[in-house]
């Protein structure tokens, strides 16, 4: 005799069973780390997000107000978050990840990604695009809000990241700019000096990252007690229109700040016009233009400054 088919409502239950035992939603700590669920979850939005507030969260975790502030708090008491009033709304808390949180994250993020890549790999590709194909199909047919958070996170330099930021302003610039391998050589000296004197409470690398991947990236270093340069700042030009460049660049002035500088100076070539759009928005001045033949082409370099 065959069983009794199970009633929709059931069947969607037996399912949440399996599978939150399956990815260990159901332990007290996730990832084998000090953090519940909850908790994870809060980082991961502060993560894709740039400077949300409590009230956002709160819409999109839809958790209660008086909980989200006491995770919040558990956090911020761990040095992960930093919470400030919203400048145009003083009853509202803006909240952002500290290095150490974004740290964390990335060492968090970079945890679930293999345990569920050990998961899938005891399955074929076939079966792996079957186990992907359903779980977008059961998104759409209940209707699964689009992800409302940035598509991408923000995280500190990692090994190999560098090495990524060398090869990819050469091959995005030969293809996009027509540079020689000149250019590549010039980052692959900057990347190098940073590495070797990398000062972390006056220097940071930021690596933008989607899905998995490296998408973008921007340096802030150390010109001088008192000036920082932003230096190799590059998008992916898959991942161009998201905001990334506009939030790296973002990130070095608030950062710039933080440090105690007093200006924030680049050096670039005219031409460039999508990152002087985001210079400019940025409040930089142009201060100084110069001609000069490098790349394997006659340029004009610029020189921009912003005063903190």
């Amino acid at each position: 005799m065959s069983p009794t088919p199970l009633s929709p409502v059931d069947a969607v239950r037996q399912f949440n069973r399996f599978y939150t035992r399956h990815i260990g939603v159901l332990n007290e700590r996730l990832l084998g780390s000090g953090f519940t669920l909850p908790e994870v979850r809060l980082l991961y939005e502060l993560a894709h997000r740039e400077q949300p507030s409590a009230g956002e969260l709160n819409r999109e975790l839809r958790l209660d107000p008086g909980y989200l502030s006491r995770l919040v708090e558990r956090l911020r008491r761990r040095g992960l978050l930093e919470r400030k009033p919203s400048p145009t709304d003083r009853r509202q808390a803006l909240l952002r990840l500290t290095r150490k949180g974004q740290e964390t994250f990335a060492a968090l993020n970079r945890r679930s990604h293999d345990e569920i890549a050990a998961m899938l790999s005891s399955l074929g590709t076939a079966d792996q695009h079957r186990v992907v194909e359903a779980m977008t199909r059961i998104q759409g047919l209940l209707g699964a809000p689009a992800d409302a958070s940035e598509p991408y996170l923000l995280r500190p330099h990692q090994p190999g990241d560098i090495g990524w930021v060398i090869q990819r302003h050469g091959a995005v610039y030969a293809e996009e700019y027509a540079w020689d391998s000149e250019f590549e050589a010039l980052v692959a000296e900057i990347a190098a000096r940073f590495l070797r004197h990398f000062d972390p409470k006056r220097e940071r690398c930021w690596i933008a990252e989607r899905d998995g991947e490296n998408v973008g990236c921007v340096f802030l270093v150390k010109k001088s007690a008192t000036a920082a340069q932003l230096r190799l700042l590059l998008v992916e030009p898959a991942a161009r229109g998201l905001g990334i460049g506009r939030r790296l660049v973002t990130e070095c002035i608030r950062f710039a700040r933080h440090a105690g500088y007093r200006k924030v100076t680049l050096w670039t070539n005219k031409g460039l016009d999508a990152a002087r759009h985001l210079y400019e928005e940025a409040g930089f001045r142009l201060v100084e233009e110069e001609p000069h033949h490098s790349f394997g082409h006659d340029l004009v370099a610029q020189t921009w400054t912003l005063t903190l």
